[in-house]
């Protein structure tokens, strides 16, 4: 048996004394040496046992290629062997627990993302007036297509384009007919789905205007409510009139933002309807749960056209009283029926009612839907205008109930003579207002109010647009401002418009070409500002000198310095000349020092009475003229001219919000600190 074993094992290991094979050895048939004298007689097979690893004759034996896994076992068993593999297992858990806690840590100690809204810019537009396409006169939105290049030029991150839906002429197209469809005037639905493209493939984003408060008297709604026409019945405010001579009697003394009674008699439905605006706008009765639904319904169909957020526009006009109260007399004295204008009132019952906000909260929560895609947030801005400070903040929501992510900060386009004391007042009565933690913008026009440069001057344009680029927050920008763009004069106006509100329309002014180069067409819907030959974007482009060459430098700065975007403000001195303040950021030496002379005449700053450690000379990194751009200035004495700016920047290793001196003058929305080792922020400062 032992023989066949062995035929059957041809294969063997073989170890001779001490000595190993390192390897198999085929049909090798060595005699082994017996232990026991006495059984040399006995044949013995060839097989090798691999002996115990006790055994003392092994621990000369050396690891060798091709072992079996009884011979590494081992080995592997032997300290030299398997102290520096539990060393290596255990700085690798160690490494990894590391890494995941200093990842924590980061996410921690990160403030928030900056989201796209806050990045950049707002460039808005009023889409009838910015680009013609079809030579009809009128602008479109292929025009605005066509256009992308040069506002991405602008460093614009945001598009706002003001109202588009299919409309009646009244009110600019704020009478609504079909908020679902585009007016013809303006192209069709697939040339917006195509802009829409084209403005995210250029990594831009699109907000656009949307009216909540009235619809046209032609909409589908308000005729079906007429004829009492089935859930359309009260989707809007009706209520009986009394008659005197066939001639109908308002409920109450409510007043049109346009003047005379808000109530007009429908002959259909002999009722009268409530407008808060003309009578061709009448007010959705939003008490109603079900006309709620369907302007949410709106919102979704246009987020998934593709929409990055809205501006909400006349929200404190959603909600009135229930019980029809007359609201109280500006001038008690004056006779009832002689309240005609809507400024002898004060409307306590027909804006920002209880309930108003929570309405705008709705519609928050209705777009938080289509904000769960990363990078896809949707913006709500809220358009307060004529609030006071305290009732604008409230848009901003509450501390643990999301509303607005901003209400539009009008107040700069409300003053009429600049000062240093005006900048200022309106500075800090947002800032000092603003709820902590949220984020302010900026607004110098709109088309609702008359252009900058006519407001204010036109050499004080680059100066605002210093300001508005070094404040804290997002500037948003009106079409043609970056130019210096004014207001034209309108007559014989053949439109149903009030000449008054059309000053800021006018053609954006391309080139010197016929129409501003506007549109080819032989005429224009409004008439072109007749200095258009000189202020115009072709000109400006190839001037060093120009508005447009400042604004593309100030944008590209407030890109590019994480000062200007994330950092303190701190606002040292302000007169009837000048405001100055700084931007900066704890753990960047840089700081920008802003001078802004918005007097009527020159003047000069000694920067070192207000800041004692600042070096005797500074340089200008950006000014208003520039010739001076690079070159220094003695902060003993700086002189600036009407309507001059300067950007200053130094390094220092003590930052004016860290001072006690200056620290109840200085704001920061988000705090954030910078580390320069790990080129990081983190709000642990």
């Amino acid at each position: 048996m032992d023989e066949d074993k062995g035929k059957r094992d041809p294969i063997q290991m073989s170890m001779k004394g001490c000595r190993t094979n390192n390897g198999f050895v085929q049909n090798e048939d060595i005699p082994e040496q017996d232990p026991d004298p006495g059984s040399r007689d006995t044949p013995q097979p060839n097989a090798v046992s691999i002996p115990a690893p006790e055994e003392p004759h092994l621990k000369a034996v050396r690891p060798y290629a091709g072992m079996p896994k009884e011979v590494l076992f081992q080995f592997s068993g032997q300290a030299r062997y398997r102290v520096p593999r539990e060393i290596l297992f255990w700085l690798t858990v160690v490494s990894v627990f590391l890494l995941i806690g200093a990842t924590i840590a980061i996410i921690v100690i990160s403030p928030k993302c900056l989201d796209w809204w806050q990045a950049g810019p707002i460039y808005q537009i009023y889409p009838r007036s910015f680009k013609d396409s079809d030579k009809d006169g009128n602008g479109d939105l292929k025009g605005i297509q066509e256009k992308l290049d040069y506002i991405t030029a602008l460093n614009i991150k945001t598009l706002w384009i003001t109202s588009f839906y299919k409309s009646i002429f009244e009110d600019f197209r704020y009478a609504v007919e079909d908020i679902k469809e585009i007016d013809p005037i303006f192209g069709t639905m697939k040339d917006f789905e195509n802009l829409v493209a084209a403005i995210h493939d250029k990594g831009l984003k699109l907000i656009i205007d949307f009216i909540p408060n009235h619809t046209s008297d032609k909409h589908p709604w308000f005729q079906s409510s007429r004829t009492r026409s089935g859930k359309y019945t009260d989707y809007y405010i009706w209520h009986n009139c009394t008659h005197c001579q066939r001639v109908p009697t308002p409920p109450n003394n409510w007043l049109s933002v346009y003047g005379h009674s808000s109530w007009h008699f429908d002959e259909v439905r002999e009722q009268c309807y409530f407008h808060q605006f003309l009578r061709e706008q009448p007010d959705l009765y939003f008490r109603n749960p079900a006309v709620q639904e369907e302007i949410k319904e709106i919102i979704t169909f246009w987020l998934s056209k593709g929409v990055d957020g809205f501006s909400f526009d006349a929200v404190k006009f959603l909600l009135e009283a229930k019980d029809l109260r007359n609201e109280i007399q500006v001038n008690t004295s004056q006779i009832p029926d002689t309240v005609t204008h809507y400024s002898e009132l004060y409307h306590d019952f027909t804006t920002t009612q209880v309930g108003m906000h929570d309405i705008v909260r709705d519609f928050r929560q209705t777009m938080n839907q289509y904000s769960r895609e990363p990078g896809r947030y949707r913006f709500m801005g809220a358009e307060a205008s004529a609030e006071s400070i305290e009732r604008t903040m409230m848009y901003y929501g509450l501390p643990f109930i999301q509303e607005a992510d901003f209400p539009f900060n009008k107040y700069f386009t409300t003053i009429g003579t600049l000062s240093g004391h005006t900048v200022y007042e309106v500075i800090t009565s947002w800032m000092e207002n603003m709820p902590e933690g949220k984020w302010p913008n900026w607004m110098t026009g709109g088309p609702e109010t008359p252009r900058l440069t006519s407001r204010v001057g036109s050499e004080y344009v680059n100066a605002m647009h210093m300001l508005l680029f070094t404040l804290p927050g997002t500037p948003i920008t009106y079409y043609g401002e970056e130019i210096g763009m004014g207001d034209i004069s309108v007559t014989n106006f053949n439109e149903s418009y009030d000449s008054t509100t059309l000053v800021s329309k006018s053609p954006m002014q391309w080139d010197n070409s016929s129409n501003a180069g506007f549109t080819e067409a032989n005429h224009t819907w409004l008439p072109p500002n007749s200095d258009y030959h000189t202020v115009n974007v072709d000109v400006q482009k190839t001037q060093p000198s120009s508005a447009l060459r400042l604004y593309q430098d100030l944008s590209l700065l407030h890109a590019t310095e994480l000062v200007l975007s994330r950092g303190w403000f701190c606002l040292l001195r302000d007169d009837s000349h000048s405001v100055v303040y700084t931007r900066e950021l704890d753990g960047i030496d840089n700081v920008f020092l802003v001078v802004l002379n918005f007097g009527e005449s020159s003047t000069v700053l000694n920067l070192q009475g207000i800041i004692s450690d600042l070096p005797p000379e500074l340089r200008i990194r950006l000014s208003t003229n520039s010739a001076s751009k690079g070159s220094a200035v003695d902060t003993r004495a700086i002189s600036l001219e009407k309507g001059e700016g300067l950007v200053l920047e130094h390094s220092t290793k003590a930052p004016l919000h860290q001072q006690a001196a200056f620290r109840d003058r200085c704001f920061v929305s988000s705090r954030a600190c910078y580390s320069s080792a790990l080129d990081i922020l983190y709000s642990s400062c």
